[in-house]
């Protein structure tokens, strides 16, 4: 489910069924040299995150990313929405990211650091191969946090 109105009604419907809340993490690099792999990096998180949500509808929320610069204080901010998160229903929050700053923060929530691969240039096929990959790398993580119920 997305973070959209339409799918907002169906939450609140069904909220004792969608248990699990997915946040992206995207660092926006702003240093001219950097900003390419940023981009990059936001790119793949962004489709990666789009495919466990329509692979898990029923299952799990997907929130808008949450962006940051390179000086925000990362602590600062994961105390911040471990705070907000805690007010919601979700029994499971995931923070996905492709930054390992965040693999040593406390969040409140398991993150799930993943190396970013440039899919800008492969073909579609590829991309998606990949995608489905990288899903089979995560879906441990998510099944063993869902058998702990």
């Amino acid at each position: 489910m997305n973070w959209t109105a339409k799918d907002m009604d169906t939450y609140l419907q069904q909220k004792e069924y969608i248990d699990t809340l997915i946040i992206p993490l995207l660092k926006v690099e702003t240093e001219p040299g950097a900003m390419k792999n940023s981009s990059s990096s936001s790119e793949f998180l962004m489709h990666l995150t789009a495919f466990i949500e329509t692979q898990f509808k029923g299952r799990m929320m997907l929130m808008p990313p949450f962006a940051y610069t390179q000086s925000v204080d990362l602590q600062a901010m994961a105390t911040t929405l471990a705070k907000d998160v805690s007010a919601t229903s979700f029994k499971h929050v995931f923070f996905l990211t492709t930054d390992s700053a965040w693999t040593s923060i406390e969040t409140g929530g398991e993150v799930i650091w993943l190396p970013s691969i440039p899919l800008e240039s492969m073909d579609p096929q590829l991309r998606q191969t990949i995608i489905e990959d990288q899903l089979r790398q995560v879906l441990p993580r998510f099944t063993e946090k869902w058998s702990q119920q």
